[in-house]
This record gives structure tokens, sequence and C-alpha cells, in this order.
């Protein structure tokens, strides 16, 4: 592509941005795009999920720390970035969970968070906005208001009667929802892992599955070739070294065997104002021609 385009993905905390989608943001920056990362919360709210890291002066300037972490990891996948500016929620625990606290972001007015979000799309201008679907990716609520304050200022941020106050207008032509953690996905994974005779982390989870909930690959629409990014995305991802154990699942599966075995991550085109021929392998298909006509 000739003319340089601009990719937004929107995310609840630091550390979804390295989890969900970070090979493809590594490597539309690689093809000389722009791409920024708009993080919702500051994840203040987040458990220390490494060991290593579960230190008194971390535990003490978390916030503090999980910015460093998200500022090293924007640096490694080469994308811009913004904070939009709202609390953690949290995930509540209890049956039934307790209510929300007041002033975070998922008890914050929907259209208090999505003016934020469309100053952020107007300023930046993106041909394409990733998000999560309706279920967060995961029922977090922190998720699920992401997923919902990002359909809002897609739709909100061309219409020059909403959101005056907050820039000039701009209407984004894609909207994708992220999928990534597929049963397909990992079921490949597992049975490659037995067969070479390694340990599997996959087991338990397959083995709690509920059948009766449809597999998010079959929503997908588009994949994207980004093999050649893993391990950027790894590197990103242990940047946020007080979520991320370097000795976890998430680094499982020997890079070489992802690469053969599923070299693309994937995604769902629900909106789209250009023409384009389903299934994709680009999220740009459609918007180099409509730029450029």
């Amino acid at each position: 592509m000739a003319d340089k385009l601009r990719l937004m993905t929107v995310h609840a905390h630091p550390d979804d941005e390295s989890s969900k989608g970070a090979a493809t943001t590594a490597r539309y920056v690689a093809d000389g795009h722009e791409v920024m990362v708009v993080t919702c919360t500051g994840g203040e709210a987040g458990s220390i999920l490494n060991p290593a890291m579960d230190r008194p002066e971390v535990v003490e300037n978390l916030t503090e720390v999980r910015r460093q972490e998200m500022a090293a990891a924007a640096e490694i996948l080469g994308v811009q970035h913004r904070w939009l500016g709202f609390v953690d929620s949290g995930l509540p625990e209890g049956d039934p969970p307790p209510p929300l606290p007041e002033g975070v972001f998922a008890t914050t007015p929907l259209e208090v968070s999505t003016r934020e979000l469309v100053k952020v799309v107007r300023e930046f201008r993106p041909h394409v906005v990733i998000t999560y679907d309706e279920n967060g990716g995961y029922p977090h609520p922190d998720h699920i208001r992401c997923h919902e304050v990002s359909v809002a200022a897609f739709d909100a941020a061309g219409d020059p009667d909403l959101y005056p106050d907050a820039g000039e207008p701009w209407q984004p032509l894609k909207l994708y929802y992220s999928h990534g953690f597929s049963r397909k996905r990992m079921h490949l994974f597992h049975e490659a892992l037995l067969a070479k005779g390694l340990e599997s982390p996959y087991g338990e989870w397959l083995a709690k599955w509920d059948s009766s909930r449809p597999d998010p690959d079959d929503r997908v629409t588009t994949r994207v070739e980004c093999a050649e990014y893993f391990a950027q995305r790894d590197d990103a991802l242990r940047a946020h070294a007080t979520q991320i154990d370097p000795n976890s699942r998430w680094f499982a599966v020997p890079l070489e065997v992802q690469q053969e075995l599923w070299p693309t991550e994937d995604y769902e085109l629900v909106r789209s104002l250009v023409d384009t021929t389903l299934p994709e392998d680009d999220l740009f298909s459609g918007v180099q021609e409509k730029v450029c006509a």
C-alpha cells in the first residue's frame, strides 16, 4: 500500500493490547502504517500475577508500575498509545457478585466515556477500529464496557451533531471484533503438544469448555498473517511483568509450533463502509481504494 493508513485498537487494561492482536499491530507498523492503542483504564485493580513482581515497592506503586510497563510494551510494538483515563472496575467475586463501586469505568455513564473516545478518534482519524465483541472476549465488566464504548464511538465520531465539542467529525471505515480464545485453536495446540511429548496446559481448560457455547472461531471473517511478529508480541507481553509470569501457559506452545499451526490473528468484521469480499486477510481491505477514490 502506497498510502499510510491508520489503525486504532481499543482495550480495557494495560497488557490487553499485548495479549490480543499484538502481532497484527506490529505487522501494520512494519508495513509503514500508523497504529494507536487506546487503553480505557489504568489497570489499578489488577492483581500481581507474576510472583517475582509481588514485592512491597511494586504493590505500593502499582499504578505507576503498570504505566511504565505499558510504555515499554508500546515501544516494543512500535505503536502510539493513549490512556482514556478511567479507573479499573476490578473483577467482582462472589455469588452473587457484589455491585461495582461508583466512579469506575464500568459504572461511568456511557455517554461520558464515549465522548472521551470520540475525542481520540477524531484526533487520530483511524480508518479501521478494533475492539472486543459483546461478551468482552471474556465477561470482565471493563471488557464489556470497552465493547460498548468502542461501538458507540465508532457510530458517533462521524456525526457532527454528536459531541460537537469533541473535535472535527471523522468516520472510521471498518470496525472489527478480535477473536483469540477459540476452542478450535486451543484443541489444535493441545494435540500438537501431546504429539511432541510435551505437557499441555490446555487439558483442564478444554475439559471445562461449555460445549453449548458457540466457538468464537465460527465468527471469524478475517485472518491476518503475522507469524513473523509473534516473538515481538511475546516480548511486549513480557513487558507487563506484574501481569505476566514468563513461566506461565502464555508461553507454553513453542513459537515455531504456533507459527506453523496458526500463523494468523483473527477478527470479525462487524461494520464496513467500504466494499470488501469475505473472507479477508487484510484489515485494510477496501480501505485503500476508498481513500484513494
